[in-house]
């Protein structure tokens, strides 16, 4: 139940009938018309702009607007008032009986509410993480793991599919010199050889780790010739460095559904097939590019090159496909992998990139639209950077695994769940401080604690009473009449579906965390009123508790473990 949709439609057909009517004129497309909730100085529930929308095409001012509509709003019997505030908002009031409505829903169908089963059901491709497959994954790579994660659980709560991919980088010099750190771990462990002091290679412990395993699980192996083993060593080091990262993810409470190969991507020719669609496409021509603003014109040395026109899709500049020795740039293998993702008949293809990605967005978005034909088919969403604090400074925890902190090091530290939530706590695109201090506090100052917390409250008036928070309750008759600091919680938790609605349009799961932290404020506070006035507690003088109060707990214990599970964190019934 979506009050703001609900009355969205109301409205629409209240000056519908007004339009027929010859009372208003309407605009052909009413999507500038919204309803949303009232600024917080305001005591009514839900707000509408249609007055200022259809003020211009009716050439009278939106007070005159307002006071048309308002008599036939107030025809609904769920309104208790409308009253219209300058510069022309219309603020409804509704009656105990709408939300009555309201919470028997979120009691009875907990999984549908917020749920819009109105909505095209579409079938998205996330890519995520992407890291390269040399070693664990870093605290760098984590925002963005969980970014693409609770991303991917929000459309599928609201029954889209959604299928999770990482793009396995296993193509290229990067892959070159970590085969070879691997290579020379072996030595140094077979032969005592001091591995190599060499800038290019891969100093961390874990490839001692690795190269203990491929020496152990392949026998056969010579490690004499770095060339004549260098195929067989690349698939065995990847493969060990992906058990690493999946462990990584797992720690996470991230799965894949896939991890795609680049280098099968280029072995199946596939880069060539994508080359020759935007040749028949006419996106293709072979051209010289300047020197970029940052380069010295007397140090670049313009030469033909394979280019594609993304310079017709908005881009600064078209791009090169063809490095200078004929092999196929990294661009070329990422537009080959993308024509493979339309190819397998995805309607939407999400990425989530990291920080120093942000300027690749253009390029890779216009090879998507000029390969199907459709703006929008690819967004891509920008994970940036997160600043470690511990005692007010900067902090690194271990230096153990090379010269980064890895995943393992932050969920040794604070655990799953408080990285999840916090990772999430502020929008993906500006930088986030992760305060190890503030993590473990047990204060509001920890939004993970306190959203747990008001959950944990909750179990605890239920098994006051030998229920549990997780069994159903059998109400017959909706009818309460709750007091003004409930009905504050109660349009709270109204606005669940406006939330889910937002974050799932704008691909902004950051809303979720932050909805929830304000639930908990708004529930610790009535909470806490119960230590002065008896009315206001949950537990009656008899150890009993009214049905109108189990109602309302249960409406908000629902909310909460429900937006817990698509940022994929635990409710804790004790705490």
């Amino acid at each position: 139940m979506n009050i703001f949709e609900i009355y969205l439609k109301k409205i629409k057909i209240i000056i519908n009938d007004l339009n027929d009517k010859d009372l208003l004129k309407i605009p052909d497309k009413l999507s500038s018309i919204t309803v949303d909730t009232t600024p917080a100085n305001f005591k009514s529930d839900i707000s509408t702009n249609v007055a200022m929308v259809l003020s211009k095409p009716n050439k009278k001012t939106p007070i005159e607007i307002g006071e048309i509509i308002k008599k036939k709003i107030l025809e609904d019997a769920d309104v208790a008032d409308v009253e219209i505030v300058k510069p022309g908002f219309l603020n409804i009031t509704l009656k105990p009986t709408l939300w009555n409505k309201l919470l028997e829903t979120i009691v009875k169908k907990p999984n549908e509410f917020g749920l819009n089963k109105n909505s095209e059901k579409k079938n998205f491709i996330i890519e995520f993480v992407s890291a390269n497959p040399t070693g664990p994954l870093h605290v760098g790579h984590c925002r963005g793991a969980i970014l693409g994660d609770v991303v991917s659980n929000i459309l599928k709560f609201n029954k889209h599919k959604v299928f999770k991919e990482y793009y396995v980088n296993d193509y290229g010099n990067q892959i070159i010199n970590f085969t070879k750190s691997v290579f020379h771990r072996c030595r140094e462990i077979i032969f005592k050889e001091k591995f190599p002091n060499d800038e290019d290679l891969y100093p961390g412990e874990y490839i001692i780790q690795i190269s203990k395993n491929i020496i152990k699980n392949n026998p056969k192996i010579k490690f004499e010739n770095f060339d004549s083993i260098a195929k067989q060593l690349t698939l065995l080091s990847v493969s060990e460095s992906l058990l690493l990262i999946k462990d990584n993810l797992k720690s996470l409470g991230i799965e894949h559904d896939n991890f795609q190969s680049e280098t099968k991507i280029v072995e199946n020719n596939e880069v060539q097939k994508v080359v020759n669609k935007l040749k028949e496409k006419k996106y293709i021509f072979t051209g010289k590019i300047k020197a970029p603003m940052n380069e010295k014109k007397e140090d670049w040395v313009e030469r033909e090159q394979l280019l594609f026109k993304s310079s017709d899709f908005g881009d600064d500049k078209d791009r090169a496909l063809q490095k200078s020795d004929g092999s196929w740039t990294y661009f070329a293998s990422d537009v080959a992998y993308h024509n493979n993702k339309l190819e397998r008949k995805f309607d939407v293809l999400i990425n989530i990139l990291g920080a120093d990605h942000a300027g690749y967005i253009k390029r890779i978005t216009s090879s998507v639209e000029a390969l199907s034909g459709e703006k929008n088919k690819l967004v891509c969403k920008v994970s940036q950077l997160v600043k470690l604090i511990k005692e007010g400074k900067p902090f690194k925890m271990s230096k153990r695994k090379g010269d980064y902190i890895t995943v393992d090091d932050l969920i040794k530290e604070v655990g799953k769940d408080a990285t999840r939530f916090i990772m999430l706590s502020r929008t993906s695109d500006v930088e986030l401080d992760f305060d190890f201090d503030k993590v473990k506090e047990k204060s509001k100052d920890n939004p993970l604690y306190y959203v747990q917390y008001s959950y944990a409250r909750i179990s605890s008036v239920f098994r006051h009473i030998n229920k549990n928070i997780n069994d159903e309750i059998s109400i017959k008759n909706y009818d309460f009449n709750y007091s003004n600091e409930e009905i504050k919680i109660i349009q709270k938790l109204s606005q669940w579906p406006l939330v889910i609605e937002i974050a799932t349009n704008k691909l902004e799961p950051h809303r979720i965390p932050t909805y929830l932290y304000e639930l908990a404020s708004e529930f610790h506070s009535y909470w806490n009123l119960g230590k002065d006035d008896i009315n206001k507690r949950f537990i009656n003088n008899e150890k009993k508790i009214s049905e109108d109060k189990i109602v309302f707990l249960k409406s908000i214990s629902n909310v909460i473990k429900s937006g817990m599970q698509i940022v994929g964190v635990e409710t804790p019934e004790k705490m």
